[in-house]
């Protein structure tokens, strides 16, 4: 299930994609076009920060703005950097450790074949896709 965290991530990066190229927009203005409260979007916009998907700046006439163009971002990427994995069992989650029932696991298969259809999914729409209002 994706959560709170990663959902406001993808409205709070469309919402800058949907603002003049550069200029840096304030927190609090997001916070209220997308009514989610400014705490709560601080902890989801550290996220991006810290994988510099966007850039924030302080003071007068400080806020944040994309460093890449808008159909450069996924969704894929944000989900992945705000959810963790996306991996539908821990044992395909990038981190596991091999199990020990792989060679003969009769599910196995069945897993890696949805989360290929969720990773291709989620990695083949952008940011500017949803900005667009691109079907579906």
């Amino acid at each position: 299930m994706i959560s709170t965290k990663g959902r406001y991530a993808i409205r709070f990066m469309i919402d800058l994609a949907e603002q003049p190229e550069g200029i840096p927009i304030p927190l609090e203005a997001i916070a209220e076009r997308q009514g989610i409260s400014k705490k709560y979007l601080e902890i989801v916009v550290k996220l991006l920060v810290s994988k510099k998907i966007v850039k924030g700046s302080s003071g007068k006439g400080g806020g944040y703005r994309l460093l890449r163009l808008p159909n450069e971002y996924t969704v894929g990427e944000i989900l992945e950097i705000t959810e963790g994995t996306l991996a539908t069992v821990a044992c395909l989650d990038k981190d596991a450790a091999i199990c020990p029932r792989e060679s003969f696991c009769k599910t196995l298969p069945m897993w890696k074949k949805f989360d290929n259809i969720v990773h291709d999914y989620f990695y083949n729409i952008t940011i500017a896709d949803l900005r667009d209002g691109v079907a579906f």
